[in-house]
């Protein structure tokens, strides 16, 4: 398997990233975020409400960092990448997954709201200009081993194989 079919696996497999984006004083904002199943326009996807500051932050700066940690096994990703926003319908019904309705409460009285249809909905697509990541080969006791070898030893643990790419935009299925 390729070092790029690596890393979007092990973002499939993580799921949640904390998306950094840059507030309007400078200063970086990180909360989480779950990435979209694959869809053509973007290398990764994101929903979120209309209304959400983190759109403004995108629209002043669109430049973010993507970060994944699966601490089962220590492996992380990080992704860097620039942000454009997406209102199109045929995207979102595309990418759309019941259980956003959590994000999206139908208290407003339009049957529309938590469903595709759902006029708040707006996507975040990243288009991946870098990233790198952990790929962690070895087995959860071996890499508690690795750990506790490194604390006893003062050495760094060999947890796996670190990967660096440039251009890592998604591959097509």
């Amino acid at each position: 398997m390729s070092t790029l079919w690596k890393l979007y696996d092990l973002i499939d497999d993580i799921e949640v990233a904390m998306m950094t984006t840059r507030r309007h004083d400078g200063h970086l904002r990180s909360r989480a975020m779950a990435t979209q199943k694959a869809a053509p326009g973007a290398d990764l996807w994101f929903v979120t409400r209309e209304d959400s500051q983190k759109l403004a932050e995108v629209a002043d700066d669109p430049h973010v960092n993507l970060a994944y940690y699966k601490a089962s096994n220590s492996s992380w990703v990080s992704v860097s990448g620039v942000a454009t926003v997406s209102r199109d319908p045929g995207t979102i019904a595309a990418l759309y997954e019941p259980d956003w309705s959590v994000w999206f409460a139908k208290d407003e009285g339009d049957p529309r709201f938590g469903t595709a249809e759902d006029p708040r909905m707006t996507l975040i697509g990243i288009t991946v200009h870098a990233a790198e990541f952990l790929e962690v080969s070895k087995s959860t006791p071996v890499v508690l081993f690795e750990l506790a070898k490194g604390w006893l030893t003062g050495t760094e643990p060999e947890l796996g194989e670190m990967h660096h790419l440039a251009n890592a935009a998604r591959p097509s299925r």
